[in-house]
């Protein structure tokens, strides 16, 4: 069994595509999308209308959940990555949103989620603390499990990619962001999430002779365009995040729900 897991694309149509190319180029045949397609100042609509052609296992991450939950009478109520998706996405697409599962599984040995098993907006691998984001210790990475017995655990949500094996063999893959390699955001406390590159991040998972190993990948791709686009829709600190792989401190990619 081998596979591909892509996740936060937010609306990078060229980072996705460059994951593709290279997962291709690598034998994968098989697709899991982890969720948060399609919120921010980039291409919403067209990726969406990509991702509804494709066979793949996707989920809703928490951005699903709130870009339907925009009043477009008050987009101001919402975050701005949210409001503008929403803006420019059609009725087809908000139905085929909302029919996007949470959490899934990839046979009997794979559960795939967005945040945590029980929740989108938890991490699970990562804790913030005040002043930094560490590496989850062993029993909070247990607690947050709770009861999911599968062999991996695939998340995303942090935008970071990690492999942790915990102590009772399971192996648990982030495969980092396709779409957005940093951001600042304030809950529960203020912190970033920095790669320090433009990189598109995908991850490679494998079963050979029973066990599983996974692979993280960091792929170049047109990022000067996402960087057009961002500025031209107004969204300075985007258009950083995506050409340096840093966030500006005090300018949060988005303020709501992150």
């Amino acid at each position: 069994m081998r596979f591909a897991l892509v996740s936060d694309i937010h609306g990078n149509l060229p980072a996705l595509d460059a994951v593709l190319v290279d997962a291709r180029s690598r034998g994968i045949s098989t697709i899991v999308n982890l969720g948060d397609s399609l919120s921010g100042p980039l291409w919403p609509q067209e990726t969406a209308q990509f991702l509804m052609r494709q066979r793949w296992v996707q989920l809703a991450g928490n951005h699903e959940r709130q870009l339907l939950a925009v009043d477009p009478a008050h987009p101001e109520k919402s975050s701005p990555s949210d409001s503008y998706a929403r803006s420019q996405v059609n009725p087809e697409t908000l139905a085929w949103l909302a029919t996007l599962p949470g959490t899934a599984w990839l046979g009997p040995a794979v559960f795939l989620c967005h945040g945590t098993p029980t929740s989108d907006l938890a991490y699970l691998l990562e804790t913030v603390v005040p002043g930094s984001v560490r590496l989850a210790h062993a029993d909070e990475i247990a607690q947050r499990l709770g009861p999911i017995d599968a062999q991996v655990i695939a998340c995303g949500h942090t935008h970071y990619p990690r492999i942790v094996a915990t102590q009772d063999g399971k192996l648990i893959v982030n495969p980092g962001s396709v779409g957005l390699p940093a951001y600042d955001d304030e809950h529960p406390y203020p912190h970033l999430i920095e790669n320090g590159a433009p990189h598109a991040r995908y991850a490679i998972c494998e079963q050979c002779e029973g066990q599983w190993f996974a692979e993280l990948l960091a792929v170049p791709y047109d990022y000067p365009s996402a960087v057009a686009q961002a500025n031209a829709n107004g969204r300075p600190d985007w258009a950083h995040a995506l050409a340096t792989g840093y966030a500006q401190p005090g300018i949060a990619v988005t303020t709501i729900e992150e």
